[in-house]
């Protein structure tokens, strides 16, 4: 048990931005707001038989990578958001120890080394938050209404005036938010504003649990007014999302490297962080390499994200997803673009084997891009034809996997090496988050 007056030398970070020392008896601590190299004592706020979880009470020796941080809102304080994690380390340190994330569950958990590693994809590390979605809570007893994250920890809602990863456009009307919600009729039934910007355009939907009375929509309008913003409503499920006064501009993203406009609603999934992206596709592209005499298939697909600028390269693109509503936005994409040589499927892509890679046909290459729980089926589907080859098809020679859990792509990297006969040829992070510990990353495999 880590004693009160004990001084505990913190040895790394893990995956929730947590220092990780070892107590006196040898016991692993995981300590809040502690960084590597730093001496402290802690206060145990759990114990389990192998660990123990922590906040840091004193510092006695400062990492040389503390920063001061740049949200009023950040700390272990009671009512700190809990939007982000890292603020207090230095925002290229935390690239690293993303990197370090990166290459320690590949080496740990799928048995593998990549021949080389990528330097990270980075971008700005304030302001890129296009993507977001705000809680908001009326507290009558106070007389006030709450908009924006959690609280570390807790259900509450902070208290927060800015938010410095949102555009600055956006943390300045966390306030205004807070008015407007205050005078709603309807301002104890308005349980959550999501946040979505496109080219020129902010989107704001607001949750609403009954139908708006007509001063309330009036209130909107006027908001949208001053603040030149795009008010959706969002009565029941993502998909019964609506504008509020129909005819508005289109929401869009640009992907100006291949020429590409990608439409898309406000509850659609694209990529918080849109310059990230930007780079996140072109470095993808080059590492795919597609050629104009080759067909690929772009699992997971999504709203055609990589489909769409894998068809400006090859002869032809297949982009599978899960979802019969997705793969039909993902046709509107390609039709809007003029990507006649993009065709798309619904299938449920975790439940894949062999017979189903064989029945989507040949592609010199593959682009997988999973959501966190990994791309599984498809990777032992691979390896499962390495032991048992189906006359007349032959695996990808590449493939270019982009993870946003690299636990899962370490586990689907040793499937691919280990059974199915693929190289790690490449791995680097992609830094989509700055200042939190989600780590994205990507893996190019090749076959010789």
């Amino acid at each position: 048990m880590t004693q009160k007056d004990e001084w505990l030398k913190v040895e790394s970070l893990d995956m929730e931005a947590q220092g990780v020392a070892h107590n006196s008896e040898g016991k692993v601590v995981f300590i809040e707001g502690a960084l590597p190299g730093e001496e402290v004592q802690v206060d145990v706020g759990r114990r389990k038989n192998q660990w123990e979880q922590a906040t840091m009470r004193l510092l006695r020796r400062e990492s040389s990578q503390r920063v001061r941080p740049g949200c009023p809102h950040f700390g272990l304080h009671a009512g700190a958001c809990g939007g982000c994690k890292m603020q207090h380390l230095d925002a290229a340190a935390q690239v690293a120890i993303k990197q370090r994330v990166l290459e320690d569950n590949l080496q740990h958990l799928g048995k593998v080394r990549a021949e080389r590693m990528l330097r990270p994809v980075e971008g700005p590390t304030w302001g890129y938050r296009f993507r977001a979605r705000l809680s908001v809570r009326y507290v009558p007893r106070k007389e006030t209404v709450l908009v924006g994250f959690h609280e570390r920890k807790s259900r509450y809602v902070a208290d927060m005036q800015v938010c410095k990863v949102l555009p600055e456009h956006v943390s300045a009307m966390l306030m205004p938010l807070r008015e407007l919600i205050g005078s709603m009729d309807a301002r104890d039934r308005l349980p959550q504003i999501e946040l979505a910007i496109g080219d020129g355009i902010t989107a704001l939907v607001l949750r609403n649990l009954e139908p708006l009375s007509a001063a309330d929509a009036q209130r909107l309008r006027d908001f949208a007014a001053i603040h030149q913003v795009q008010w959706w409503l969002q009565p029941k499920g993502p998909d019964t999302v609506h504008l509020l006064d129909e005819g508005g501009p289109q929401l869009a993203y640009s992907l100006p490297e291949f020429g590409l406009k990608m439409p898309f609603k406000p509850t659609d999934f694209t990529q918080v962080n849109h310059h990230i992206n930007t780079v996140l596709v072109g470095r993808a592209l080059r590492m795919l390499d597609a050629q104009p005499d080759e067909r690929v298939i772009d699992w997971f697909c999504g709203l055609g994200n990589f489909t769409l600028p894998i068809a400006t390269q090859a002869r032809e693109v297949l982009g599978i997803e899960g979802s019969e509503a997705l793969v039909a936005r993902s046709r509107e994409n390609a039709q809007f673009n003029g990507r006649t040589n993009a065709t798309f499927a619904a299938r449920n892509l975790f439940e894949l084997g062999p017979d189903d890679l064989v029945a989507y046909g040949q592609a010199s290459k593959w682009l997988v891009d999973p959501p966190r729980e990994g791309a599984f089926a498809l990777c032992k589907a691979l390896g499962d034809i390495q032991a048992e080859p189906r006359e007349g098809w032959t695996p990808p020679k590449r493939i270019v996997y982009v993870s946003c859990n690299p636990a899962t792509l370490a586990r689907d990297a040793g499937l691919l090496v280990h059974v199915a006969g693929y190289r790690c040829v490449t791995a680097g992070v992609v830094n989509m988050f700055p200042h939190t510990a989600h780590v994205e990353s990507m893996a190019v495999f090749e076959r010789d």
